[in-house]
């Protein structure tokens, strides 16, 4: 599967889920109508408890990511994969927001900014 947690991580376990499904949405790895594993089979794969991952499915739920297919599970909902990318893209721009601005704060001057960014993107 496409998740993996860490204990150690300042996000809660059932936030990395699903953090984690999001992204694997968004980027195509979790197609619309795709069944994602069952509560129970996901966490004996990640060795946690079960309802650490039914409440992150709840939420997924609620935000309308997973729908309920009948007899078979939870799937992905349609529309989902698009809600996905656009959340995605709100997240690292505010991730890029903090970066920046932290980076204003300690004195470096736009050029110096704009010299590390573009020695980072040369790299990805």
């Amino acid at each position: 599967m496409f998740v993996h947690v860490d204990p150690a991580h300042d996000l809660a376990i059932y936030d990395q889920i699903v953090r984690q499904i999001k992204f694997a949405v968004a980027h195509g790895a979790v197609g619309v109508g795709e069944l994602v594993p069952s509560v129970r089979e996901l966490a004996r794969e990640l060795a946690i408890n079960p309802n650490t991952v039914a409440r992150a499915y709840l939420q997924l739920q609620n935000e309308n990511v997973l729908e309920t297919v009948r007899g078979l599970g939870l799937a992905v909902a349609a529309g989902a994969d698009k809600r996905c990318r656009q959340e995605r893209g709100k997240l690292i721009q505010a991730r890029l927001h903090q970066v920046l601005s932290e980076a204003r704060h300690s004195g470096l001057e736009l050029a110096e900014i704009r010299k590390l960014i573009e020695a980072e993107l040369s790299e990805i």
